[in-house]
């Protein structure tokens, strides 16, 4: 997979937050393998260049399974243009890394990502080795060869190592060998799936009315029409706090009798304006027993 660079076409590229060798830049990898990456210092910038027309997909992290909720994404959500047009789940490995002919026992302190630390906080532990949180992997690496700092080591990729001329200390320093971490794809144009021949997701967002009980009935419909919620987050806004918005995912596809009765009961109880749809996408073959396991990184 290529860099985007100047030429690059926009219909050929994803937008990714990070720096080369970041684990979304894997998944990009992974995921999408023929189109043009677009490294972006934030979520926000990622799926900018997708609303800018800079990129076609952007691909986004959005929980993992040993660090849980990727926060930032979810503030992003109720203002976005864009429909969330696929999942991916990706198998992440991270390696200690630091300067050639630097040894394991000289690392004294850590560099990464919050979630990257948290994922490796038993193998820090047992080492002695000083976590510092930085804004992201593949940056961590690149500052560590760029200062030639020998008693920092960095959690990220083996491909971050290789692109800045590190050497890998340690792999598979995660905490547990499930760590797969699941993102979303964004797009400009919505993904039109035929859910008469494919599992699909729908996700959207929603404040209820503030009065009693009323998730309780908004969330009805979907037990009595058959329709599985396979996801559930509130968050406080507001002023004062008062009322929560919530972003759900369920099984289904709004075409689908089950799901249409049940997304206009949810619109009753909902105040006026404040039902979001995302979108509708196809459920990833990582949710079905037997299916392919998660990808492990690789170029």
């Amino acid at each position: 997979m290529a860099r985007a660079r100047a030429g690059a076409k926009a219909s050929n590229t994803i937008a990714f937050q990070g720096e080369p060798g970041a684990n979304s830049d894997m998944a990009c990898h992974a995921a999408f393998p023929t189109m043009t990456t677009l490294p972006c210092p934030t979520f926000d910038a990622a799926m900018g260049a997708v609303q800018a027309g800079k990129a076609e997909l952007a691909i986004i992290p959005v929980e993992n399974s040993i660090a849980g909720r990727v926060a930032d994404l979810h503030s992003l959500l109720p203002h976005t243009r864009l429909k969330i047009v696929a999942e991916h789940f990706q198998r992440v490995e991270h390696c200690l890394v630091a300067l050639p002919g630097i040894a394991l026992k000289d690392i004294k302190t850590a560099k990464s990502h919050v979630q990257a630390l948290s994922q490796c906080r038993n193998f820090l532990k047992k080492h002695g080795i000083t976590p510092l949180v930085h804004a992201d992997t593949a940056g961590a690496a690149r500052e560590i060869a760029e200062e030639g700092e020998k008693s920092v080591g960095a959690i990220a990729s083996s491909l971050a190592a290789r692109i800045y001329g590190l050497k890998v200390l340690a792999r598979n320093i995660e905490d547990a060998d499930h760590n797969t971490t699941r993102m979303l794809v964004f797009s400009r144009e919505p993904a039109k799936p035929d859910w008469r021949t494919v599992r699909c997701m729908t996700a959207f967002l929603f404040r209820v009315k503030s009065v009693p009980a009323a998730l309780y009935k908004a969330l009805g419909g979907f037990a009595t029409n058959g329709v599985n919620i396979v996801k559930l987050e509130s968050y406080l806004s507001g002023a004062h706090f008062e009322q929560a918005q919530f972003y759900a995912e369920v099984e289904g596809h709004p075409e689908q009798r089950g799901l249409q009765l049940a997304l206009e009961e949810l619109a009753f109880f909902s105040q006026e304006g404040e039902l979001k749809m995302l979108g509708t996408f196809p459920t990833h073959p990582f949710r079905r027993k037997g299916w392919d396991a998660p990808t492990r990184g690789g170029t």
